[in-house]
């Protein structure tokens, strides 16, 4: 996790850029946190659909699934 103020984000975007390739970059204005700077890997991965209980159980060859419940 890395912090940059907006000042020093807009002095060095090629250094935030760097720094989001190993976790988001948080912004701040004015001391309070203001935007998140994420990779384009790290942000597809937390908007992608996730499939619901109803498609999983749809998909071919679910029933030759062993599942014993907790």
């Amino acid at each position: 996790m890395s912090t940059l103020t907006s000042r020093e984000f807009n002095q060095d975007t090629g250094r935030a850029k760097k720094e989001a390739l190993s976790g988001p970059v948080y912004i701040t204005d004015r001391g309070k946190p203001s935007h998140v700077l994420l990779s384009y890997e790290e942000y597809k991965a937390m908007t992608e659909k996730k499939a619901t209980i109803g498609e999983l159980l749809s998909m071919d060859g679910v029933e030759d699934i062993e599942f014993t419940p907790g």
